[in-house]
């Protein structure tokens, strides 16, 4: 229950960064902007383990809050092209 939690407190902090990284105005809420940081998290660590395997057993991979921002900011730009209005 509490991985949920952090889950949902970090998505938020990260989708928050992607948002004041990215120029330009975003009509996103605070749950998409939750979500937003969420599905970055998951593309970022997919990238990152295409390039670069975490040692066996860790639960944490070192870039993993850098390469989360940076698949926020992804799926913020992908989510703004597609967006009517």
């Amino acid at each position: 229950m509490l991985h949920i939690i952090w889950y949902i407190i970090v998505g938020f902090v990260i989708g928050l960064i992607a948002r004041a990284i990215m120029p330009g105005v975003q009509h996103l809420g605070l749950i998409m902007t939750t979500l937003l940081g969420i599905g970055g998290s998951i593309v970022g660590g997919l990238i990152g383990r295409l390039f670069s395997k975490p040692a066996p057993g860790s639960t944490f991979h070192p870039a993993g809050f850098i390469m989360s921002i940076i698949g926020a900011i992804i799926l913020l730009f992908i989510w703004g092209k597609l967006a009517p209005g």
